[in-house]
């Protein structure tokens, strides 16, 4: 365990990828030196760590529990891993609540990824397949994936499996063609997460995010999203912004897949050039495995059925420059 308060782990960029870094000690000015600059010796006051894992109040399963899966990151992007639970305050509905279970655990996670295999993917559908493959690739023998390839229609290519070489074969033979049911997808990878048989879950959705053929509404969708626990995380692989060839729907894909990662507390990550895929895609995988897991018991026992919104506030040591926190923004409380 952490031999003095004050000690974090980031996740920093090094050579292209995105790999955990040495424990570094919060000290006043920390937050003025640029990446990759050395200390000023003279400012940087000693503080002994161990790498013994931090000891946690293990997450019990409770249905009168909230659950919020945390993100912290720093100026840089970087993740932020290290802090405790004296560190957060949760408000249910503007109301502090008393944190009763908190975990940095790298617990199994069930994850459904949504890949868009739609016309409009056509130069980029080969990088996709590269992302999806690292992200497999960098998974713990115990989480679980299932996988939905859409373009018309959404299309479930396997059920959950610890066997990501299965979807590996499958993403072989994925082409590109036809219209793009990104909406749909997303709404049959919510209904399958039900399936999963972890408690942590989370949907991969790859996509240029121009829905131009789905049933199901934004709407639709971010109503079954709030009903869910399901964080979503997208990498939308989008044209320049000044591209003439992007249309309507493609200039509308940026907000809606940032929209529903916002909501669920997972990110959308923007590219436009594929060859960041890979990275981006382990990115994310190293995120899922460096998040603070908080319950709470709800201070109001009201079962109405309507949407209680959280807010997480950090309370981070001092030293530290400005953190950034991504978490779901609320929940509906149990009618019965």
């Amino acid at each position: 365990m952490f031999h003095q308060r004050g000690a974090f782990r980031m996740a920093a960029v090094a050579t292209g990828l995105w790999m955990p870094v040495a424990l570094l000690a919060f000290r006043p000015g920390a937050a003025d030196d640029p990446p990759g600059s050395k200390p000023d010796n003279k400012k940087t006051s000693a503080v002994t760590v161990s790498n013994n894992p931090i000891h946690t109040t293990p997450i019990q399963v409770d249905v009168n529990m909230v659950i919020v899966n945390i993100t912290v990151t720093d100026p840089y992007d970087r993740i932020v891993t290290g802090l405790d639970d004296s560190n957060f305050q949760v408000y249910d509905d503007k109301v502090g609540q008393k944190i009763a279970s908190f975990s940095t655990e790298d617990a199994p996670i069930s994850v459904g990824m949504i890949f868009d295999s739609s016309g409009s993917m056509s130069d980029k559908i080969q990088k996709s397949k590269e992302a999806a493959l690292q992200f497999f690739k960098t998974s713990n023998p115990q989480d679980e994936f299932m996988l939905i390839d859409f373009n018309e229609r959404p299309d479930l290519i396997s059920g959950f499996t610890s066997k990501f070489e299965t979807l590996q074969d499958h993403l072989l033979f994925v082409s590109s063609g036809g219209k793009t049911a990104l909406l749909d997808a997303i709404y049959l990878g919510l209904a399958q997460m039900k399936r999963a048989t972890t408690n942590r879950k989370a949907l991969l959705v790859i996509s240029d995010g121009g829905d131009n053929h789905s049933r199901y509404t934004e709407r639709d969708v971010q109503r079954a999203m709030k009903e869910s626990d399901v964080q979503l995380y997208a990498v939308g692989v989008f044209e320049a912004l000044a591209s003439r060839s992007r249309t309507p729907e493609e200039n509308a894909g940026p907000g809606l897949l940032a929209d529903l990662a916002e909501n669920s507390g997972g990110r959308m990550f923007s590219v436009e050039n594929p060859d960041e895929l890979p990275d981006i895609a382990e990115k994310i995988s190293i995120e899922l495995r460096n998040q603070y897991v908080i319950g709470y018991k709800p201070s109001n026992l009201v079962r109405d059925g309507r949407w209680r919104r959280i807010k997480v506030k950090l309370l981070p040591p001092r030293g530290l420059p400005p953190l950034q926190v991504y978490a779901r923004t609320g929940y509906y409380a149990p009618t019965q």
